[in-house]
């Protein structure tokens, strides 16, 4: 019984740490999706990500490359381009380019690692989001509906020119992106989060360290770890940073700053749900296919360049204050709870509504 108690206090530990570490880039990731609902129309998103195969992919990846969202932050922000008209070849594309790169992880690689290394990581992003989204487009049928009301106002859907307050866009932004957005998805989160804390628990990091290996099997090995765990672009970089200053080599480093930022067991399972399994299938054989593609050329170039040692320069893992992460996993708590005890309420008035009506038809 004791060791039972053991082991799930281990794994809501693991998890509610999972959560702080997630909590400030899923609000960041809610809120710059509510940011993208009022500013970017779904006619707009229809007409630059959704019709045609290759196009909409590549500008996906592109515009993904430099937005500073992690790989929980791009998970609202992709399904609402999803819902907004975005094809399933975009939405893979955009979910695995956003998260892997980044301004501040470009900037962060650079000072670590070196200039070739941030090149590299950025034409692998771009590559691996290209390269799935490309296979999903060509492999699944999907018939893109033209969107009626090109002139609808996406906050009082009016066809008639007019004008909205900051504050009435404000307000929209924050209901679209805490109770529309939230509510779809917040269940698969939860439930991610918690697999994650399993993972977490029964596999700890350090053992990552201790039993990595050389070669081709230290790519495959950091690739299997990589994929499950939650690990942010930047966060990333001073674990890569600190194996490769033991040994380890530049390639599989390499695959880990791809798998690691681009999945983990939350954007997985939202993505089943949203996209369905085929696309997870895909999401995950693209990036594994790529990483370790990207991960045997870098060891084939890596020699011809000198390696700058400059990689111990901030190594540590702590991204935000402690009270910053807490304060955001009670926030995102409280509001899912919100949207519970909501939907439990509106239940609750319906089948008071429906008894009422049953009486008074008898």
């Amino acid at each position: 019984m004791v060791l039972i108690l053991n082991f799930l206090k281990g794994i809501l530990f693991e998890s509610f740490e999972l959560l702080n570490k997630m909590s400030p880039y899923l609000l960041f990731g809610f809120f710059f999706a509510g940011i993208l609902r009022v500013f970017f129309s779904p006619q707009m998103v229809a007409r630059h990500l959704g019709a045609g195969k290759v196009g909409p992919v590549i500008k996906a990846a592109l515009f993904g490359i430099p937005l500073p969202l992690c790989s929980c932050g791009v998970i609202p922000t992709a399904i609402s381009l999803r819902k907004q008209g975005a094809n399933q070849g975009a939405t893979l594309s955009f979910l695995i380019s956003t998260p892997t790169t980044g301004v501040d992880s470009i900037l962060a690689t650079y000072s670590l690692l070196g200039p070739l290394f941030a090149l590299y990581r950025v034409v692998s992003s771009f590559v691996a989001g290209v390269f799935s989204g490309l296979i999903a487009n060509f492999s699944i049928r999907e018939t893109v509906q033209p969107l009626e009301g090109d002139n609808n106002c996406v906050l009082c859907d009016m066809d008639e020119p007019h004008f909205h307050t900051i504050r009435e866009k404000a307000r929209f932004i924050f209901h679209y992106a805490f109770s529309e957005l939230l509510q779809d998805i917040s269940k698969w989160l939860l439930l991610g989060i918690l697999i994650g804390g399993i993972i977490t628990y029964l596999i700890p990091r350090e053992f990552i360290e201790n039993y990595l290996g050389s070669g081709w099997q230290a790519m495959i090995f950091m690739l299997v770890m990589g994929i499950p765990i939650y690990v942010c672009a930047t966060g990333s970089i001073p674990i890569v940073a600190a194996l490769m200053f033991k040994g380890m080599s530049p390639g599989a480093g390499m695959v880990f700053l791809l798998a690691g930022p681009a999945t983990n067991v939350v954007t997985i399972t939202v993505l089943a749900k949203e996209l369905g399994k085929k696309s997870v299938a895909i999401y995950l054989l693209s990036i594994s296919i790529i990483s370790i593609l990207a991960g045997m050329l870098l060891n084939q170039i890596w020699g011809m360049f000198t390696f700058q040692e400059n990689i111990l320069v901030a190594m540590h893992h702590e991204i935000l204050p402690q009270w910053v992460e807490v304060g955001s996993s009670l926030v995102l708590l409280s509001l899912i709870t919100r949207i519970y005890l909501k939907e439990k309420l509106e239940s609750f008035k319906e089948k008071r509504d429906a008894g009422i009506s049953r009486n008074q038809g008898n």
